[in-house]
């Protein structure tokens, strides 16, 4: 009886970073969204974007880093910018940065 209960408990415990864990399909989706949010609120021609970065939970924001051109004709100019969209409400931040010493 004792052998069975903590083979159970054994078991039980190496399963449920499974149970808790998100899939692949659900993360590739909230990325997409994450994405395709910054990218249209960007309003960059072409903008290339970063692969997201997932910080934890307590937060609940992603970052996508984008550069490229704003502007039309003589009038473009490169820039530098770090999205942060809230996985929550589905919103995002957008701001430009520059790196220290350029």
């Amino acid at each position: 009886m004792m052998k069975r209960t903590l083979f159970a408990a054994a078991l039980g415990l190496m399963t449920t970073q499974y149970a808790f864990g998100s899939s692949d399909g659900s993360w590739d989706a909230i990325f997409a969204k994450a994405n395709g949010t910054c990218i249209g609120q960007s309003e960059m021609n072409t903008p290339e974007a970063s692969a997201p970065v997932v910080f934890d939970d307590a937060t609940g924001k992603i970052a996508v880093l984008l550069r490229g051109e704003l502007g039309r004709g003589k009038a473009k100019t490169k820039v530098n910018l770090i999205c942060l969209y809230d996985k929550k409400t589905g919103r995002a931040s957008i701001a430009e940065y520059r790196w220290l010493g350029s």
